[in-house]
């Protein structure tokens, strides 16, 4: 079996392993449902058992990886359910976001620039990087509200948010498509009308939860 390059920095091992696998998943390389044994990571990667180890569990924890115990760690299909159940969390803490936003009336360069920087993704872009691209940008908003405590809770989400911007790809086409939905979203916001940003956020949440659960259906009908 070939060795796979491994994404080194100045990080632990464990670390450094896991961000190359989570790079992975976000691109597609490694799609929904593949198990990942660990004596297979262990001949792919060179690494020690324990340190294989030590990165599938930190991927569990983050919601990009699945174990039962005695079996091995599986990327998600992401339910109906499943889907349901992270926007229901999801969507408050960001209708909350930008009606702060726009009653504090607050600058958001930062968010400016993460759809900037998705619309300078060409269309055959590394998915991964539309993954970071679509984040930043939802980031950037809670980051302008300034409540830690808010940022924490969205950041509990991280993972499986973007496990969801991951299994989106088909919906999306281009990050072109996504980085126009983000243009509408900060429209609505600098227009300075509540009203209209809440409509835009929750337009593009929704969207993406029916195109979440109608893949997950698709998937279902065709096992």
């Amino acid at each position: 079996m070939a060795r796979q390059p491994l994404d080194v920095r100045p990080v632990p091992v464990p670390e450094a392993l896991a961000a190359t696998i989570r790079d992975r998943i976000f691109s597609g390389d490694i799609p929904p449902g593949t198990r990942l044994p660990e004596h297979d990571l262990v001949a792919q990667y060179g690494l020690a058992r324990p340190t294989v180890r030590e990165a599938l569990q930190q991927l569990v924890h983050q919601g990009v990886l699945q174990r039962r115990p005695n079996h091995s760690a599986t990327v998600p299909e992401l339910t109906p359910e499943a889907v349901a159940d992270i926007f229901f969390v999801r969507v408050p803490l960001e209708l909350h976001t930008v009606r702060c936003l726009v009653e504090r009336g607050t600058d958001v360069p930062a968010a400016r620039e993460a759809v900037k920087g998705l619309q300078a993704l060409p269309a055959d872009a590394h998915w991964s990087a539309v993954v970071d691209a679509d984040f930043a940008f939802h980031q950037a908003l809670l980051a302008a509200v300034g409540s830690p405590r808010l940022s924490r809770m969205h950041a509990s989400l991280e993972g499986e948010i973007r496990l969801c911007i991951a299994q989106l790809r088909p919906a999306w086409h281009t990050p072109g498509a996504l980085a126009e939905e983000h243009r509408q979203v900060l429209e609505g916001i600098l227009a300075g009308s509540v009203e209209a940003a809440e409509a835009r956020m929750r337009e593009h949440l929704e969207k993406a939860v029916r195109d979440l659960t109608g893949q997950a259906r698709e998937r279902d009908r065709a096992a």
